[in-house]
């Protein structure tokens, strides 16, 4: 259901804060003044004091740890596609030796978390059979389990493949469609205590980019979130055990992608950490001109670091190496990290 209006934390991460400011959501960044958003009006700059009590709440209370991840630090989630099909990486790691080897790469870059997913859903993508994501992703993850703790994700829109990778070992449930495609996955969610990463998807992979419409983007898809994540409240999920995603690029176009992440900090009002995909996608390579899914590393790094200056907690990315320098440099040159004085 529509809000009236919705709250956007106007973030910075300056060293010079006021007395008024108030952090957000217990990470690196903070806020004296919120963007008031209506679907039928302009937007006002308000200062905090304008918050109700609930939204105050949602936007500082600091986020729990969540599959160990400390959301009040930024977290590398790597990408390891175990597919022959994945738009940029399709075919390098789904033999067994390839993906251990990547993942030990992955564990000593130092990564917080690994995702692992047995079923491309880049548009245009075939739909995978419940059995062969299961025979895909499950070995993998028991595999890593003999060697490490790192929390790994399934990336799944299946209840049975889920349940099956949370046997394996699994930390987190990463549903791309929200619990819409397989309602089931809630309840399989809920009952073994994973926590979930839900995301906005417009359309199945064969369609989801033949023509993306909405009345406001922003708007539509915190909307969207804030219904499922009522979901998987009801499911038994606690909305502190949920991420959300807004789903950058799935069913949506170039316009659409940038109007969410210039205002991403708006999806802190849903009171979740946020996890942001936008490893090597196509409107990457269309504004930074590069056509080669594996050339598009420095505007990945370039979008990922603008949204951590947002407080975007999780950022799911293919060159992790690539990005843990980036966010550590991020981090010192703003303060926000470890000191380094000598």
């Amino acid at each position: 259901m529509a809000q009236a209006f919705y709250d956007r934390p106007i973030p910075s991460c300056d060293p010079a804060r006021p007395e008024v400011a108030l952090t957000l959501a217990g990470g690196w960044c903070w806020f004296s003044h919120v963007e008031r958003l209506r679907r039928d009006a302009p937007s006002e700059i308000l200062p905090v004091s304008e918050l109700s009590d609930e939204a105050r709440a949602r936007l500082t209370a600091p986020r729990t740890v969540l599959a160990g991840l400390d959301l009040t630090a930024p977290s590398v989630m790597s990408i390891l596609n175990v597919t022959p099909d994945s738009f940029s990486d399709g075919g390098k790691f789904n033999r067994p030796e390839a993906a251990l080897a990547q993942v030990q790469e992955m564990i000593a870059a130092g990564v917080e978390i690994i995702d692992i997913g047995g079923e491309s859903t880049r548009p245009g993508a075939d739909y995978i059979p419940v059995d062969e994501e299961i025979s895909r992703t499950a070995p993998v993850i028991s595999a890593i389990r003999q060697i490490s703790p790192v929390p790994i994700s399934i990336d799944t829109r299946k209840a049975p493949v889920a349940e099956a990778a949370l046997r394996a070992g699994a930390s987190l449930v990463n549903d791309v469609y929200a619990f819409t495609h397989d309602p089931d996955l809630a309840r399989v969610s809920a009952e073994a205590g994973a926590p979930v990463c839900l995301m906005h998807a417009q359309g199945d992979p064969e369609v989801m980019q033949d023509d993306p419409q909405y009345d406001n983007v922003l708007l539509d898809v915190y909307d969207f979130l804030e219904d499922r994540i009522r979901l998987a409240e009801a499911a038994g999920i606690a909305r502190a055990q949920v991420l959300v995603d807004p789903g950058i690029g799935f069913g949506k176009t170039v316009a659409h992608n940038l109007a969410l992440l210039e205002r991403i900090s708006l999806f802190h009002g849903l009171g979740c950490g946020i996890l942001l995909g936008v490893s090597r996608k196509g409107f990457i390579g269309k504004i930074g001109k590069a056509p080669v899914a594996q050339e598009r590393a420095p505007g990945t790094i370039a979008v990922s670091l603008a949204a951590l200056g947002q407080g975007v907690q999780i950022h799911r990315v293919h060159d992790f190496k690539e990005t843990k320098q980036a966010l550590a440099l991020w981090q010192a040159a703003t303060g926000t990290g470890e000191r380094h004085d000598a």
